[in-house]
């Protein structure tokens, strides 16, 4: 299928219509913040206990509340609702990682050749309005960037990005040090660091700044390390909010502990007990929370997508997983696409939900835990992480206040808060 182009700059020049959706172009400098994996959690813990000053700051004098994310609640499906405005029935992105139903070819996304529309940024940097993007995830890179004009960079491949900005040619001397590891905090922190330095020298009129859930996925709220981790993030937004930028602030997923009192994972491996009770070769299941940051979660989320590979009884798979303990919710192709805005020509035979304390996976063999290294195995992929933290600095006006009290909010609508609806 086609990219659509429902892109337009509006007649009187003032905003941009993207995925049918207007879009005020800034009057200020406006950051848009996807802090990835940041469960609700975090941010009450982080509030409470005096961690996130400048988030408590916006609750007192901005707005606070929760919206839903996308499913599969995973990093590629959710960054693409943000920028796209629309969610993946429309954008297409429905995961990490897919099965191509023309080829049976098993693929990563780490482009936007799935991607089916335009974005915010695209339109906005195409009606002339300075724009930047940076991720910590290369994989994402193309698809924020996609027909944007501006800077586009990962704190991932900061030694190959490429700039001419005052005098620095590489994100490293930009930001003043060297690109860091995949698997560390400074990952998530080099992005805003790089932010702020952007803003500092070239005040873009819009900004996207997307982080990873390294520190997430190892440390529970509360703990030390995450502590750490989030109030250096706080330091960042309540720096962008001095140097005069609007912040809006969501999170691509929540995350949760997936483990038993005794630390072991609670997994169910689908694709196996489906082939033991109805034959080997009866199905290929995927799971679309796999990345090239495996390492994370070892390619187990709350999410998998079940493909029959010879005819068989859908009915009786889906009944006999439905009583498969820690399954939380199974549906079949149409129904899923119904309940989540999802792609009909992209998704399985069925699709299978673990609850919040459950991870689902394919074979035992497809999943290598030994990087947890004794660690607490946490993940996302299903409804326990849909609820994510929705924040914007400045106060909303009264049509969006009524959207608050009236209206879901996804984390797909931050850009429309953050450029429509501040006063």
């Amino acid at each position: 299928m086609a990219k659509t182009s429902a892109l337009s700059t509006d007649q009187d020049g003032h905003s941009v219509t993207v995925n049918q959706r207007q879009y005020a172009l800034p009057k200020t400098p406006t950051v848009v913040v996807c802090v990835d994996g940041f469960d609700p959690a975090y941010l009450t813990h982080g509030i409470e206990n005096g961690i996130l000053p400048a988030m408590k700051a916006i609750k007192e004098g901005g707005y606070l509340g929760y919206a839903k994310c996308s499913m599969p609640s995973t990093t590629n499906t959710n960054n693409t609702s943000i920028v796209t405005g629309v969610p993946p029935a429309i954008h297409g992105i429905n995961g990490n990682y897919y099965l191509d139903s023309e080829t049976g070819e098993e693929i990563m996304v780490t482009d936007a050749k799935r991607l089916r529309c335009g974005t915010i940024l695209g339109a906005v940097s195409g009606a002339g309005v300075s724009t930047a993007v940076v991720t910590a995830k290369d994989k994402l890179l193309k698809v924020l960037a996609y027909n944007m004009k501006g800077v586009a960079f990962s704190a991932q491949n900061a030694n190959d990005a490429k700039l001419d900005i005052d005098g620095f040619h590489t994100a490293e001397a930009l930001v003043g040090r060297s690109q860091p590891d995949q698997y560390s905090a400074d990952l998530s922190i080099f992005v805003f660091d790089a932010g702020v330095r952007l803003f500092e020298l070239k005040r873009p009129m819009l900004m996207y700044l997307s982080t990873s859930d390294y520190v997430q996925h190892k440390y529970a709220p509360g703990a030390p390390e995450s502590n750490a981790f989030l109030k250096a993030v706080d330091e960042r937004i309540g720096k962008l909010i001095k140097l005069g930028a609007t912040v809006a602030i969501t999170a691509d997923h929540g995350m949760n502990d997936k483990c038993g009192p005794d630390g072991e994972a609670n997994v169910i491996y689908v694709q196996d007990e489906i082939s033991a009770r109805f034959g080997e070769g009866s199905v290929r299941v995927i799971c679309p929370i796999a990345d090239p940051f495996v390492k994370h979660h070892g390619a187990l989320g709350s999410f998998v997508r079940v493909h029959l590979q010879k005819p068989g009884d859908v009915g009786a798979m889906m009944e006999f997983v439905r009583g498969l303990p820690g399954i939380e919710l199974v549906l079949d192709k149409a129904e899923v696409c119904k309940q989540f805005d999802l792609p009909l020509d992209r998704e399985g035979d069925f699709a299978v939900f673990s609850d919040r304390n459950t991870v689902v996976g394919a074979r035992r063999e497809d999943h290598n835990l030994s990087e947890l290294a004794g660690e607490r195995l946490r993940s996302h992929g299903g409804l326990g992480e849909e609820t994510v933290p929705f924040l914007v600095s400045r106060p909303l006006n009264d049509v969006y206040l009524r959207k608050t009290k009236n209206e879901v909010q996804h984390n797909y609508d931050i850009f429309d808060f953050a450029l429509n609806g501040v006063e």
